[in-house]
């Protein structure tokens, strides 16, 4: 049975007029039992039959397989990387032209005003052929809007095309490697944020080591025809379990990961989210990105709020929306929480005053009216288990 503490209030309301689109595995997951729910224009799983703390808590321990083909993909190509990586750089914070062959930049799409449009993975591929390519994954909610926002800031001769022919697997926990030699030796090769074509049970797909769990694991693009078949093979393992949102949802909280339009959104700058680690020395020192005035001033004189990791006492959960006060003044709000299952406790992220934003500091959540005591604390709440 699904713990009735864990929040299972992921879903993404669409228009009641507005059709839902359906990735390639949504027979699959109806005949696994899943509950489907709408989520970012598509019907998706929000559990299966075990439930969302059983899902949450196999995947710490073992391997759980979940549908992202939700997620866009996409190929931005030019002549060269150079040329390719300073057209993206236009756009993003990152540094795209120093990305090495094979590996992965987390970056984000910026306002002119600094805020977050999306964040995204790119990666450069590591075969010479495909010099001036990059792949890139954006979030589900937003790949329409992001997808016409890179195409009319791209160049001549730079050009965006969108891949929706795929699929998108995330094999995630302490047992994917494991998994992942069995059906495609070479992959486990790959180290953190890096990846590359591989085949896996015999079809050709680009895997790379990444997630959103905070665990060891991989996210599998593999053409949309062969998506159930890839899907079933993977399950086969008695190792691996289908898992739905409810769980990816408590697994990035713990894992202190954003999910966008919640911890990150357009009023929200990389540095108050805490994101600076994804902007490169050169691209701070040099700027020419979107809302680099903001983000410099930002990094120089320190922004006026920041994204923190709270720690409620007690059991009852702090949802999004509740508001954080300090001596009887609002100075914050949640953005994202829930139950840990792993912490065995509430957990929670959220925004305050950079005067409240120091580790230990003493808050209070008002959760129904009623003020209940936190403390800020350092993120993750589960350490990461990447493999370096």
């Amino acid at each position: 049975m699904t713990n009735p503490s864990v929040n299972t209030d992921v879903a993404e309301p669409s228009a009641s007029d507005a059709p839902l689109h359906s990735t390639p595995l949504v027979d699959a997951h109806r005949a696994l039992g899943a509950r489907m729910v709408p989520f970012a224009g598509y019907l998706m799983p929000v559990q299966y039959a075990d439930g969302i703390l059983a899902e949450h808590v196999w995947t710490r321990t073992h391997a759980g397989l979940f549908d992202v083909s939700h997620m866009g993909q996409a190929i931005v190509a030019g002549p060269d990387h150079a040329t390719t990586a300073a057209a993206l750089e236009r756009l993003v914070p990152g540094d795209i032209a120093g990305l090495a062959p094979g590996r992965i930049r987390y970056t984000q799409l910026l306002t002119p005003e600094g805020g977050i449009v999306d964040d995204l993975m790119v990666t450069r591929p590591a075969d010479p052929s495909e010099d001036g390519r990059l792949f890139l994954v954006v979030n589900a909610s937003r790949k329409e809007g992001d997808f016409a926002l890179i195409a009319e800031g791209l160049p001549a001769g730079i050009t965006l095309t969108p891949m929706p022919e795929k699929a998108l697997l995330a094999l995630q926990g302490p047992e994917a490697a494991a998994v992942i030699r069995r059906l495609a030796p070479t992959a486990d090769d790959f180290a953190f944020m890096a990846g590359g074509p591989t085949t896996v049970a015999g079809f050709d797909c680009h895997v790379s080591r990444s997630g959103y769990t905070g665990e060891d694991g991989f996210e599998i693009s593999v053409a949309a025809v062969d998506a159930v078949a890839l899907w079933q093979a993977l399950l086969a393992d008695p190792a691996v379990k289908p898992i739905g949102l409810g769980a990816r949802d408590s697994l990035r909280l713990e894992a202190g990961l954003c999910l966008y339009g919640h911890d990150i959104d357009e009023t929200t700058s990389p540095v108050e989210a805490a994101l600076v680690w994804s902007i490169g020395k050169r691209r701070r020192e040099e700027g020419g990105f979107p809302g680099d005035a903001r983000i410099r001033r930002e990094l120089a004189d320190g922004p006026s709020r920041k994204r923190v990791g709270l720690k409620p006492e007690g059991r009852a959960p702090a949802r999004e929306g509740t508001e954080i006060h300090v001596g009887g003044r609002q100075v914050g709000l949640v953005t994202s929480g829930g139950f840990g299952p792993t912490v065995g406790g509430p957990v929670a992220m959220g925004y305050v005053e950079t005067t409240f934003a120091a580790p230990g500091t003493e808050v209070s959540l008002i959760v129904r009216g009623k003020p209940l005591p936190a403390r800020v604390v350092t993120l993750p709440f589960v350490p990461a288990r990447y493999k370096r």
